[in-house]
């Protein structure tokens, strides 16, 4: 990663993606992670920077691992 707007999309898209692969709703998973869906949204658009531990929160409810999230190695 160059810098961490890039990061931030990336995680962003990552999330996005796992979250479509699942077929849940953003306000399911918003308020599974007891986070605004706005928030999750900005997330999910790279616009925020996430604390680890809401990471961990959304990798548990889509039944990932936090590393699922973040080892962007050869995703796209």
């Amino acid at each position: 990663m160059k810098d961490k707007k890039q990061l931030q999309l990336a995680i962003g898209k990552r999330v996005k993606m796992l979250r479509e692969e699942r077929g849940i709703p953003q306000q399911d998973l918003a308020a599974k992670c007891n986070i605004e869906k706005s928030n999750l949204s900005r997330l999910e658009a790279g616009g925020t920077n996430p604390t680890l531990y809401t990471l961990k929160k959304i990798a548990d409810n889509l039944g990932v691992s936090l590393s699922d999230i973040v080892n962007l190695e050869d995703k796209s």
